[in-house]
């Protein structure tokens, strides 16, 4: 069963990427750590982080869409390290999104604007009571299957956090 470990904490987190088909993206999320942590294994635990993002995709191949607007949310599962002045972490999360166009160039669509949002990432918390995250995540967005076609796209990205 899960334990609190502290009081909620919020974060404001700006992330900047790259991914297949040329798209850049620009992605600002507000993040939640109700403070739920579990399975304590010697100085590491699990924990439960949520999240919401608002994004920005860029394409110079666009020849239908150059930009593209994605909102969602993603719950996180993040196995960190319980201690230090750097605290290393690895993170894993699924969530949905929602495309303002699911079509990015005359031949190459997502087939549906509702997508899944996987990731995988890694990471370090550090600074006085843990207020910066920095990392990396990838990410792959696709619609599961439930509308083709359904090529999927992935991104590769690096992030900043600050917690308040």
């Amino acid at each position: 069963m899960p334990a609190l470990a502290s009081a909620d904490q919020f974060g404001l987190q700006v992330a900047g990427g790259v991914g297949d088909h040329h798209v850049k993206k620009f992605d600002l999320a507000v993040a939640w750590n109700p403070g739920l942590t579990w399975w304590q294994i010697g100085d590491w635990h699990f924990s439960l982080i949520g999240e919401a993002h608002a994004a920005w995709w860029h394409t110079n191949e666009g020849n239908v869409h150059n930009d593209i607007g994605e909102i969602g949310v993603t719950p996180v599962i993040r196995y960190i390290k319980i201690s230090g002045v750097v605290r290393p972490f690895i993170e894993v999360g699924a969530g949905i999104r929602l495309l303002s166009s699911p079509r990015i160039s005359s031949d190459f669509t997502l087939g549906t604007a509702f997508q899944f949002a996987d990731m995988a990432g890694v990471g370090v918390q550090f600074g006085n009571r843990k207020r910066y995250l920095a990392g990396y995540r990838f990410q792959h967005i696709s619609n599961g299957g439930i509308n083709e076609p359904n090529p999927g796209i992935n991104f590769s990205q690096l992030y900043l956090q600050y917690n308040f």
